[in-house]
């Protein structure tokens, strides 16, 4: 795991700039604190920062193939390289390491663009093949880790995280149209950024730069399906499923440093715990981090799951005052706007484990290859919700809603939940899935940003992305955007910023590509059994948890950020807030931040959004 750099002069008669390079590189130290390397060569110039995972001793970087033809910067794993490496003896390749990276040249010797298809693993890699005269820049297919780059004075500029392109000088001009969706997604989609000219690598695609010849290209997609004829034999797909996850763990726990896992007691962080209980030879070190707000706090669990397992299990908490802190970390680390305020955790998590060791692994992921998210389970009652006469469901949400007067705090939130949904059942699957994302009703995100010159309507937007999906039952829609945006976008960005500001690698286990093959193919109706969600992972490594895991309600890694904005202290951030009056509408984030602090409305979480909008705009 480590951070990577690189400008590409499109003029061969200008060099690269060491002083320059060295700027970008070192300022994502954090991503690899244990050494840096520089490979110069007349218009190409490649900056390297390194966190040693394995290989400590010869695995270096910018590495180098025999003759010094191809050089490489790689950031991330290739899982199976030792089962590449031995394919490649096999083929008369000779090696020099034991470090993946090297197993990445030689693919590239032997197999050209298509190695990327033979790793399983997570990158972004730069290639330089001195003999053809290319560039070649390549994310892995899920999007674990990032790649930016822009276009900037007839050179072509690149680093893991955007503050290096601004080391190198690229000017910051603020993609404001962007805003509205932001607002409502939380973050800003790739290919874009939230500056112009700025763009993200998409997942699955590489860049080839020859001459002045900038080409984008697909090498992997999420595989087609046929509705009619998805996989349904429950015992084949248990067994397949069971079989690769295992495998999946086992090769994730390749490492020459210490390493752990977080554990948030959850179902999917428990299940990896539990394999790499069986799989170590040792007690494998849990990270827990809590809450003082119950509502929020499931370290029991993971307690519980840490002495089902024997865990050297380590717990930290989360409170109100570290929120300074956070804030300040969230706005340098992920250099754009980024709502997502279970960050906050993350970050602290993070941490925490870096105390202890270099490496963990995680259960994010989960929800998308087992489609648990809550959502599928309304796709199914709307289903089922609209077979009742129109007549009751007509005056039903007003019935709900008048009911919830009555009640106060978390009753009052959960039946506002329960209002927006019935109210949104009738809509069409675009309002829909664009009223669940937002944290505030759209009509006050839309009247917030009236003021901005040619913003983009999340509808328009929305519209757009389904226009170019396939796939027709709703259940398919939607998990093929968690794969495609949110995944992506929002939960890796989270974990790869929030993790690598404390030089710490975070693996991914249930974002195999095996495990994603296999289970895009797999029914609906074998993924949500009744209203059982994740029921192939119940029905396989689930059986090892403690029933109070299987039996716990679903919580995402939240925090009490709309109790938190309830607290005087936090009046001045607040005030911040309002300062963006000469973006958005005032009235209204007026009203937003009142709804919150009487308790009418949960506007927690879309706070939090605007205080990381304010925080990037003044950076």
């Amino acid at each position: 795991m480590c951070g990577i750099t690189g400008i590409y002069h499109f003029n061969k008669e200008r060099s690269v700039d060491k002083s320059q390079l060295k700027r970008m590189t070192d300022i994502i130290r954090h991503r690899g604190p244990d050494s840096d390397g520089f490979y110069l060569n007349g218009n190409i110039g490649l900056g390297h920062r390194r966190l040693s995972i394995i290989d400590l001793s010869t695995g270096d970087q910018p590495m180098f193939n025999n003759d010094k033809s191809i050089s490489i910067i790689f950031n991330g794993e290739i899982y199976n390289y030792i089962e590449l490496r031995q394919e490649l003896i096999q083929k008369g390749h000779k090696f020099r390491t034991t470090s993946d990276t090297e197993v990445a040249i030689k693919s590239y010797e032997e197999w050209g663009f298509d190695c990327q298809n033979k790793f399983n693993g997570m990158w972004a890699f730069a290639l330089w093949d001195e003999r053809k005269k290319h560039l070649f820049l390549s994310r892995d297919r899920i999007g674990e880790k990032p790649l930016h780059y822009t276009i900037y004075n007839n050179s072509l500029i690149f680093g893991s995280e955007i503050k290096s392109l601004f080391a190198y000088g690229i000017p910051k001009r603020f993609e404001t149209e962007l805003i509205e969706i932001y607002l409502v997604l939380t973050y800003i989609p790739a290919p874009y950024t939230f500056y112009k000219d700025i763009k993200k690598l998409l997942p699955g695609h590489y860049l080839l730069i020859k001459n002045e010849n900038v080409e984008e290209k697909k090498y992997w997609d999420l595989p087609e399906i046929d509705e009619d004829n998805m996989f349904t034999n429950k015992g084949k797909i248990y067994d397949k499923f069971d079989y690769l996850l295992k495998d999946s763990v086992k090769i994730r726990m390749r490492s020459d440093v210490p390493f752990g896992a977080f554990l948030s007691g959850g179902l999917d962080s428990s299940s990896i715990v539990a394999l790499m209980s069986e799989i170590s030879n040792f007690p494998v070190k849990t990270f827990t981090i809590g809450f003082d707000d119950t509502n929020f706090d499931e370290s029991a669990l993971a307690q519980e799951v840490a002495k089902k397992f024997n865990t050297e299990h380590f717990r930290g908490t989360v409170t109100p005052d570290k929120f300074e802190e956070s804030l300040e970390r969230i706005v340098f680390h992920y250099d754009e706007p980024f709502g997502d305020s279970s960050a906050i955790p993350t970050g602290y998590v993070s941490k925490f484990a870096a105390d202890k060791v270099k490496m963990v692994l995680t259960g994010d992921g989960g929800d998308e290859v087992l489609s648990g998210y809550r959502g599928y389970i309304g796709l199914k009652f709307i289903e089922k919700y609209k077979r009742i006469p129109y007549v009751i469901r007509k005056n039903l949400p007003f019935g709900v809603h008048a009911f919830s007067y009555l009640f106060k705090g978390t009753q009052k939130y959960k039946l506002n939940r329960v209002v927006n949904i019935l109210e949104t059942a009738n809509l069409p699957f675009q309002e829909r899935l664009i009223q669940k994302r937002t944290y505030t009703p759209l009509n006050s995100i839309v009247t917030l940003t009236k003021g901005i010159k040619n913003v983009i309507p999340i509808r328009e937007y929305v519209n757009d992305i389904l226009g170019k999906i396939k796939y027709k039952d709703e259940f398919y829609k939607y998990m093929y955007l968690n794969f495609k945006y949110d995944l992506p976008n929002d939960y890796l960005v989270k974990v790869d910023r929030m993790s690598m500001a404390y030089s710490l690698e975070a693996r991914i286990p249930f974002l195999d590509y095996r495990l994603i093959e296999l289970m895009i193919n797999v029914s609906k109706d074998v993924k949500l059994q009744g209203w059982e969600t994740k029921s192939v992972l119940r029905n396989t490594v689930g059986k090892k948890l403690p029933k109070s895991i299987l039996h716990s309600p679903k919580r995402g890694f939240g925090i009490p950020v709309r109790e938190w904005f309830k607290d005087k202290s936090m009046a001045m951030h607040l005030n911040d807030i309002l300062k963006l009056e000469n973006l958005l509408d005032k009235k209204t984030l007026i009203k937003i931040i009142n709804e919150n602090r009487e308790g009418k409305r949960d506007n927690g979480n879309f706070i939090w959004g605007l205080l990381v909008l304010y925080g990037i705009l003044n950076k």
